[in-house]
């Protein structure tokens, strides 16, 4: 079931010093995600993206980008296709598109198909997906909520975004990153993990749906946690669910 791999950090990093070379097999090889691969970066202030219906492990677009690609944003995807079945460009993650004055990657890992209906029935949708999945559904549903919030200073957008994730959770799996060429978020509903380096010019905060290294330091999300990271270091952070009596 589709893999996440989110970057953030204080200053450009070549990718080949980042786990995004360790990502890329992920993609079919190691793992069963053979349908699809995409990379979202943050380029000269606004993102670049890259992306193939096609098995990441072996493209050469996703290699040379592993190699040459240099950036202190970066959300990536490689896909097992199971809503729809369809391996299509625009079923296709990351998606992006446009909301609040401002550019925004999604990709997702997990099953909610009952966002579908959920979305369609919105009276507040601000895009239409694309394609087909359930993923940009979720997207498109994310972004019309924060639609309403994002510009007004007494809104608690961050709140608001963790409800209607676990709102969201709760018609199945629900883990993603999204950014808005800022601020990485990051979701775990069930199966995601961070590693950070705190603090000077080489803070970096890593995650990804399985720890991309053995050297340690991976730490679980607990379960419907929502993360943000700006410049590499923790901004903010939330847990979603109610604590256990």
């Amino acid at each position: 079931m589709c893999e996440l791999f989110g970057l953030s950090a204080r200053r450009p990093l070549p990718a080949s010093d980042t786990p995004l070379g360790a990502f890329r097999p992920r993609g079919g090889l190691l793992a069963d995600n053979p349908d699809g691969w995409g990379v979202a970066w943050r380029q000269d202030d606004r993102f670049r993206l890259a992306k193939e219906p096609l098995p990441g492990y072996s493209s050469a677009l996703f290699a040379n980008l592993a190699e040459t690609l240099i950036s202190d944003l970066i959300v990536a995807h490689v896909r097992k296709a199971r809503f729809p079945p369809i391996n299509t460009l625009n079923n296709t993650h990351p998606f992006l598109r446009e909301c609040c004055g401002r550019a925004w990657v999604f990709a997702h890992n997990g099953l909610v198909p009952d966002i579908v209906t959920m979305e369609q029935a919105n009276q507040a949708r601000i895009c239409l997906p694309a394609g087909e999945t359930d993923s940009e559904f979720a997207f498109c549903h994310l972004l019309s909520h924060l639609a309403r919030q994002f510009h007004d200073p007494a809104a608690d957008w961050l709140a608001m975004l963790g409800r209607i994730s676990e709102l969201i959770a709760l018609g199945g799996k629900f883990n993603f990153l999204m950014s808005d060429g800022e601020y990485l978020i990051a979701y775990g509903h069930d199966r995601l993990h961070y590693l950070e380096t705190l603090g000077g010019p080489l803070a970096v905060a890593l995650v990804a749906t399985e720890p991309l290294s053995a050297a340690g330091g991976w730490t679980p999300f607990a379960p419907g946690e929502l993360r943000i990271y700006r410049s590499g270091a923790l901004v903010a952070g939330m847990p979603t669910r109610p604590p256990a009596r």
